[in-house]
């Protein structure tokens, strides 16, 4: 319980390093967004509606603390202000929908990829030489030497330019109209998802199996393991027992990270694909100047990630006694 309290402590201090920091780095970037949306209309707004657009989206005048102190206030009461690019829509809002999409495309995709290069790093070090360690394993590895985005954009032209296989762009076809009850709906959201998710499964996979590889090598040579096979327990429950749930503590803590980056976005494939997830929302942020909405965003990242680390940091707990 005392590790945990402090953890927790930790992760306090965290937070308010990242609510500090959250609201500062925006505001030194060159410009003013409020500015930059009055200068698109070239004229046609009254400059006397400058300072009202301002106080509408926040950007109060005076000293740095009086604003800092107005935007923990408004944060404590769970607002985040106004999207100056899809005005008069709420951050909130804004997120939501990026969030659903990404949490389904990247998401899903990180915890297949994990389990799976988990599994076959298990068996590729259990049986060692074998096909899994000698043909698998190499191949994965090379994958995972390219970037994801140059795998996705390569995946793209092949399989959606050349062979028309998938669609091209966006999370599901704009003339089906979005009902999640639909069967319709939903076979093309699958579509759409299933070439970006592949990308990504694949690029990840060989990581995480050489990582587990290398853990369990280094657990099977442990005494324990010896005795386990001494008093003739099964190959499996050795191997998945004593093995693997001490060979995964590692792996644990680097997928609570990429799990928590995960609410963030996947960046590059967003963009390669044209899916509008959370990564997609932020590129057009800073492009607008969306000092809210980016906010939001890395504020909502790294809570995520704090408390992913919060969770594994739990986990640990119960599968290491060392740690209680």
């Amino acid at each position: 319980m005392s590790f945990l309290l402090r953890r927790l402590g930790f992760y306090f201090i965290a937070a308010l390093v990242a609510i500090t920091l959250n609201f500062f780095i925006p505001r030194m970037m060159v410009g003013d967004p409020v500015t930059l949306m009055f200068a698109r209309f070239q004229g046609r707004l009254d400059p006397h509606a400058l300072e009202s657009l301002k106080a509408a989206f926040g950007f109060v005048e005076g000293p740095i603390l009086q604003q800092f102190a107005t935007y923990l206030q408004n944060l404590a009461q769970g607002n985040l202000g106004t999207s100056v690019s899809q005005f008069p829509v709420s951050v909130s809002q804004v997120m939501g929908v990026g969030l659903g999409w990404t949490l389904r495309l990247a998401g899903t995709a990180t915890i297949v990829s994990f389990l799976a290069g988990t599994m076959l790093g298990v068996v590729a070090a259990w049986r060692r030489g074998r096909f899994v360690d000698s043909y698998i394993l190499p191949l994965l590895s090379l994958l995972g030497a390219f970037p994801y985005f140059f795998v996705a954009m390569l995946a793209l032209y092949i399989f959606a330019f050349d062979f028309h296989w998938f669609p091209v762009l966006h999370a599901y076809d704009l003339s089906i109209k979005e009902d999640w009850t639909s069967s319709a709906f939903l076979i093309s959201v699958f579509q759409h998802s299933l070439l970006p998710a592949l990308t990504l499964i694949v690029t990840a996979m060989g990581g995480w199996m050489l990582g587990m590889r290398n853990n369990m090598i280094g657990i099977l040579s442990q005494d324990f393991i010896v005795m386990a096979q001494a008093k003739g327990l099964r190959d499996r429950r050795v191997m998945v027992a004593y093995a693997a749930r001490n060979a995964i503590l590692p792996s644990l803590t680097g997928f609570a990270i990429s799990l928590g980056f995960v609410v963030g976005g996947i960046l590059l494939v967003e963009i390669v694909f044209s899916y509008p997830g959370i990564g997609f929302l932020l590129l057009n942020a800073v492009n607008a100047r969306d000092y809210p909405l980016m906010q939001g965003i890395f504020l909502l990242t790294t809570f995520a990630v704090l408390l992913a680390n919060l969770v594994v940091d739990v986990i640990y707990v119960l599968l290491d006694p060392r740690a209680r």
